[in-house]
């Protein structure tokens, strides 16, 4: 399976980003599905482009585009990402392999950075299993850190992985070092 990352081109992608966020809902990402008014304000917020942001479409050779990666905090040494399939792409086994794919591009376009993190709800295993299978490693735990509309927040967990590991393909133990009071 071959994955291409193809940089947005706003406002050139304008009407595909609307139909792509307003057509598919995102249970994970605390909105659900979008309107076309709050897809309109991400766009002119800066939110897909910038010097902190960095919005590409996924395209799989044998399925055409599956979904849009956004790289954020590219300012800051360590960037994250939000990573979104449509609907009908989840559960075909794509996680992993779109986010090496990402990792590659972070690594080889961004000599700078150290480490690439995510971070997903407590409640979002498939999104877990995919950051192992990619070679990041759980680093973080923040309990009722995600708010979720309507509901009781969620534990968060943040992942990363670091350029040592990507180049090396091992993964470097996480030590904690808790004490007692």
């Amino acid at each position: 399976m071959e994955i291409d990352l193809v940089p947005m081109n706003l406002p050139g992608d304008r009407d595909e980003l609307i139909r792509f966020l307003t057509g598919n809902d995102f249970p994970f990402h605390g909105g659900g599905r979008l309107t076309i008014g709050e897809v309109e304000d991400r766009i002119s917020g800066g939110r897909f482009e910038g010097p902190d942001h960095a919005g590409f479409w996924i395209n799989v050779d044998t399925l055409g585009r599956v979904g849009y990666a956004v790289l954020d905090d590219l300012t800051d040494g360590a960037p994250l990402f939000d990573l979104r399939l449509a609907a009908k792409y989840r559960r075909r086994s794509l996680g992993s392999p779109v986010l090496n794919a990402l990792t590659t591009h972070v690594f080889s376009s961004m000599p700078e950075v150290n480490r690439f993190e995510g971070n997903t709800r407590s409640d979002n295993i498939a999104m877990r299993r995919t950051f192992i299978r990619a070679g990041f490693i759980q680093e973080a735990c923040y309990r009722d850190g995600w708010p979720v509309a309507g509901r009781v927040p969620m534990a968060s967990f943040g992942y990363a992985i670091l350029r040592r590991d990507w180049e090396s393909g091992t993964t470097t133990p996480l030590e904690w070092d808790d004490i007692s009071a």
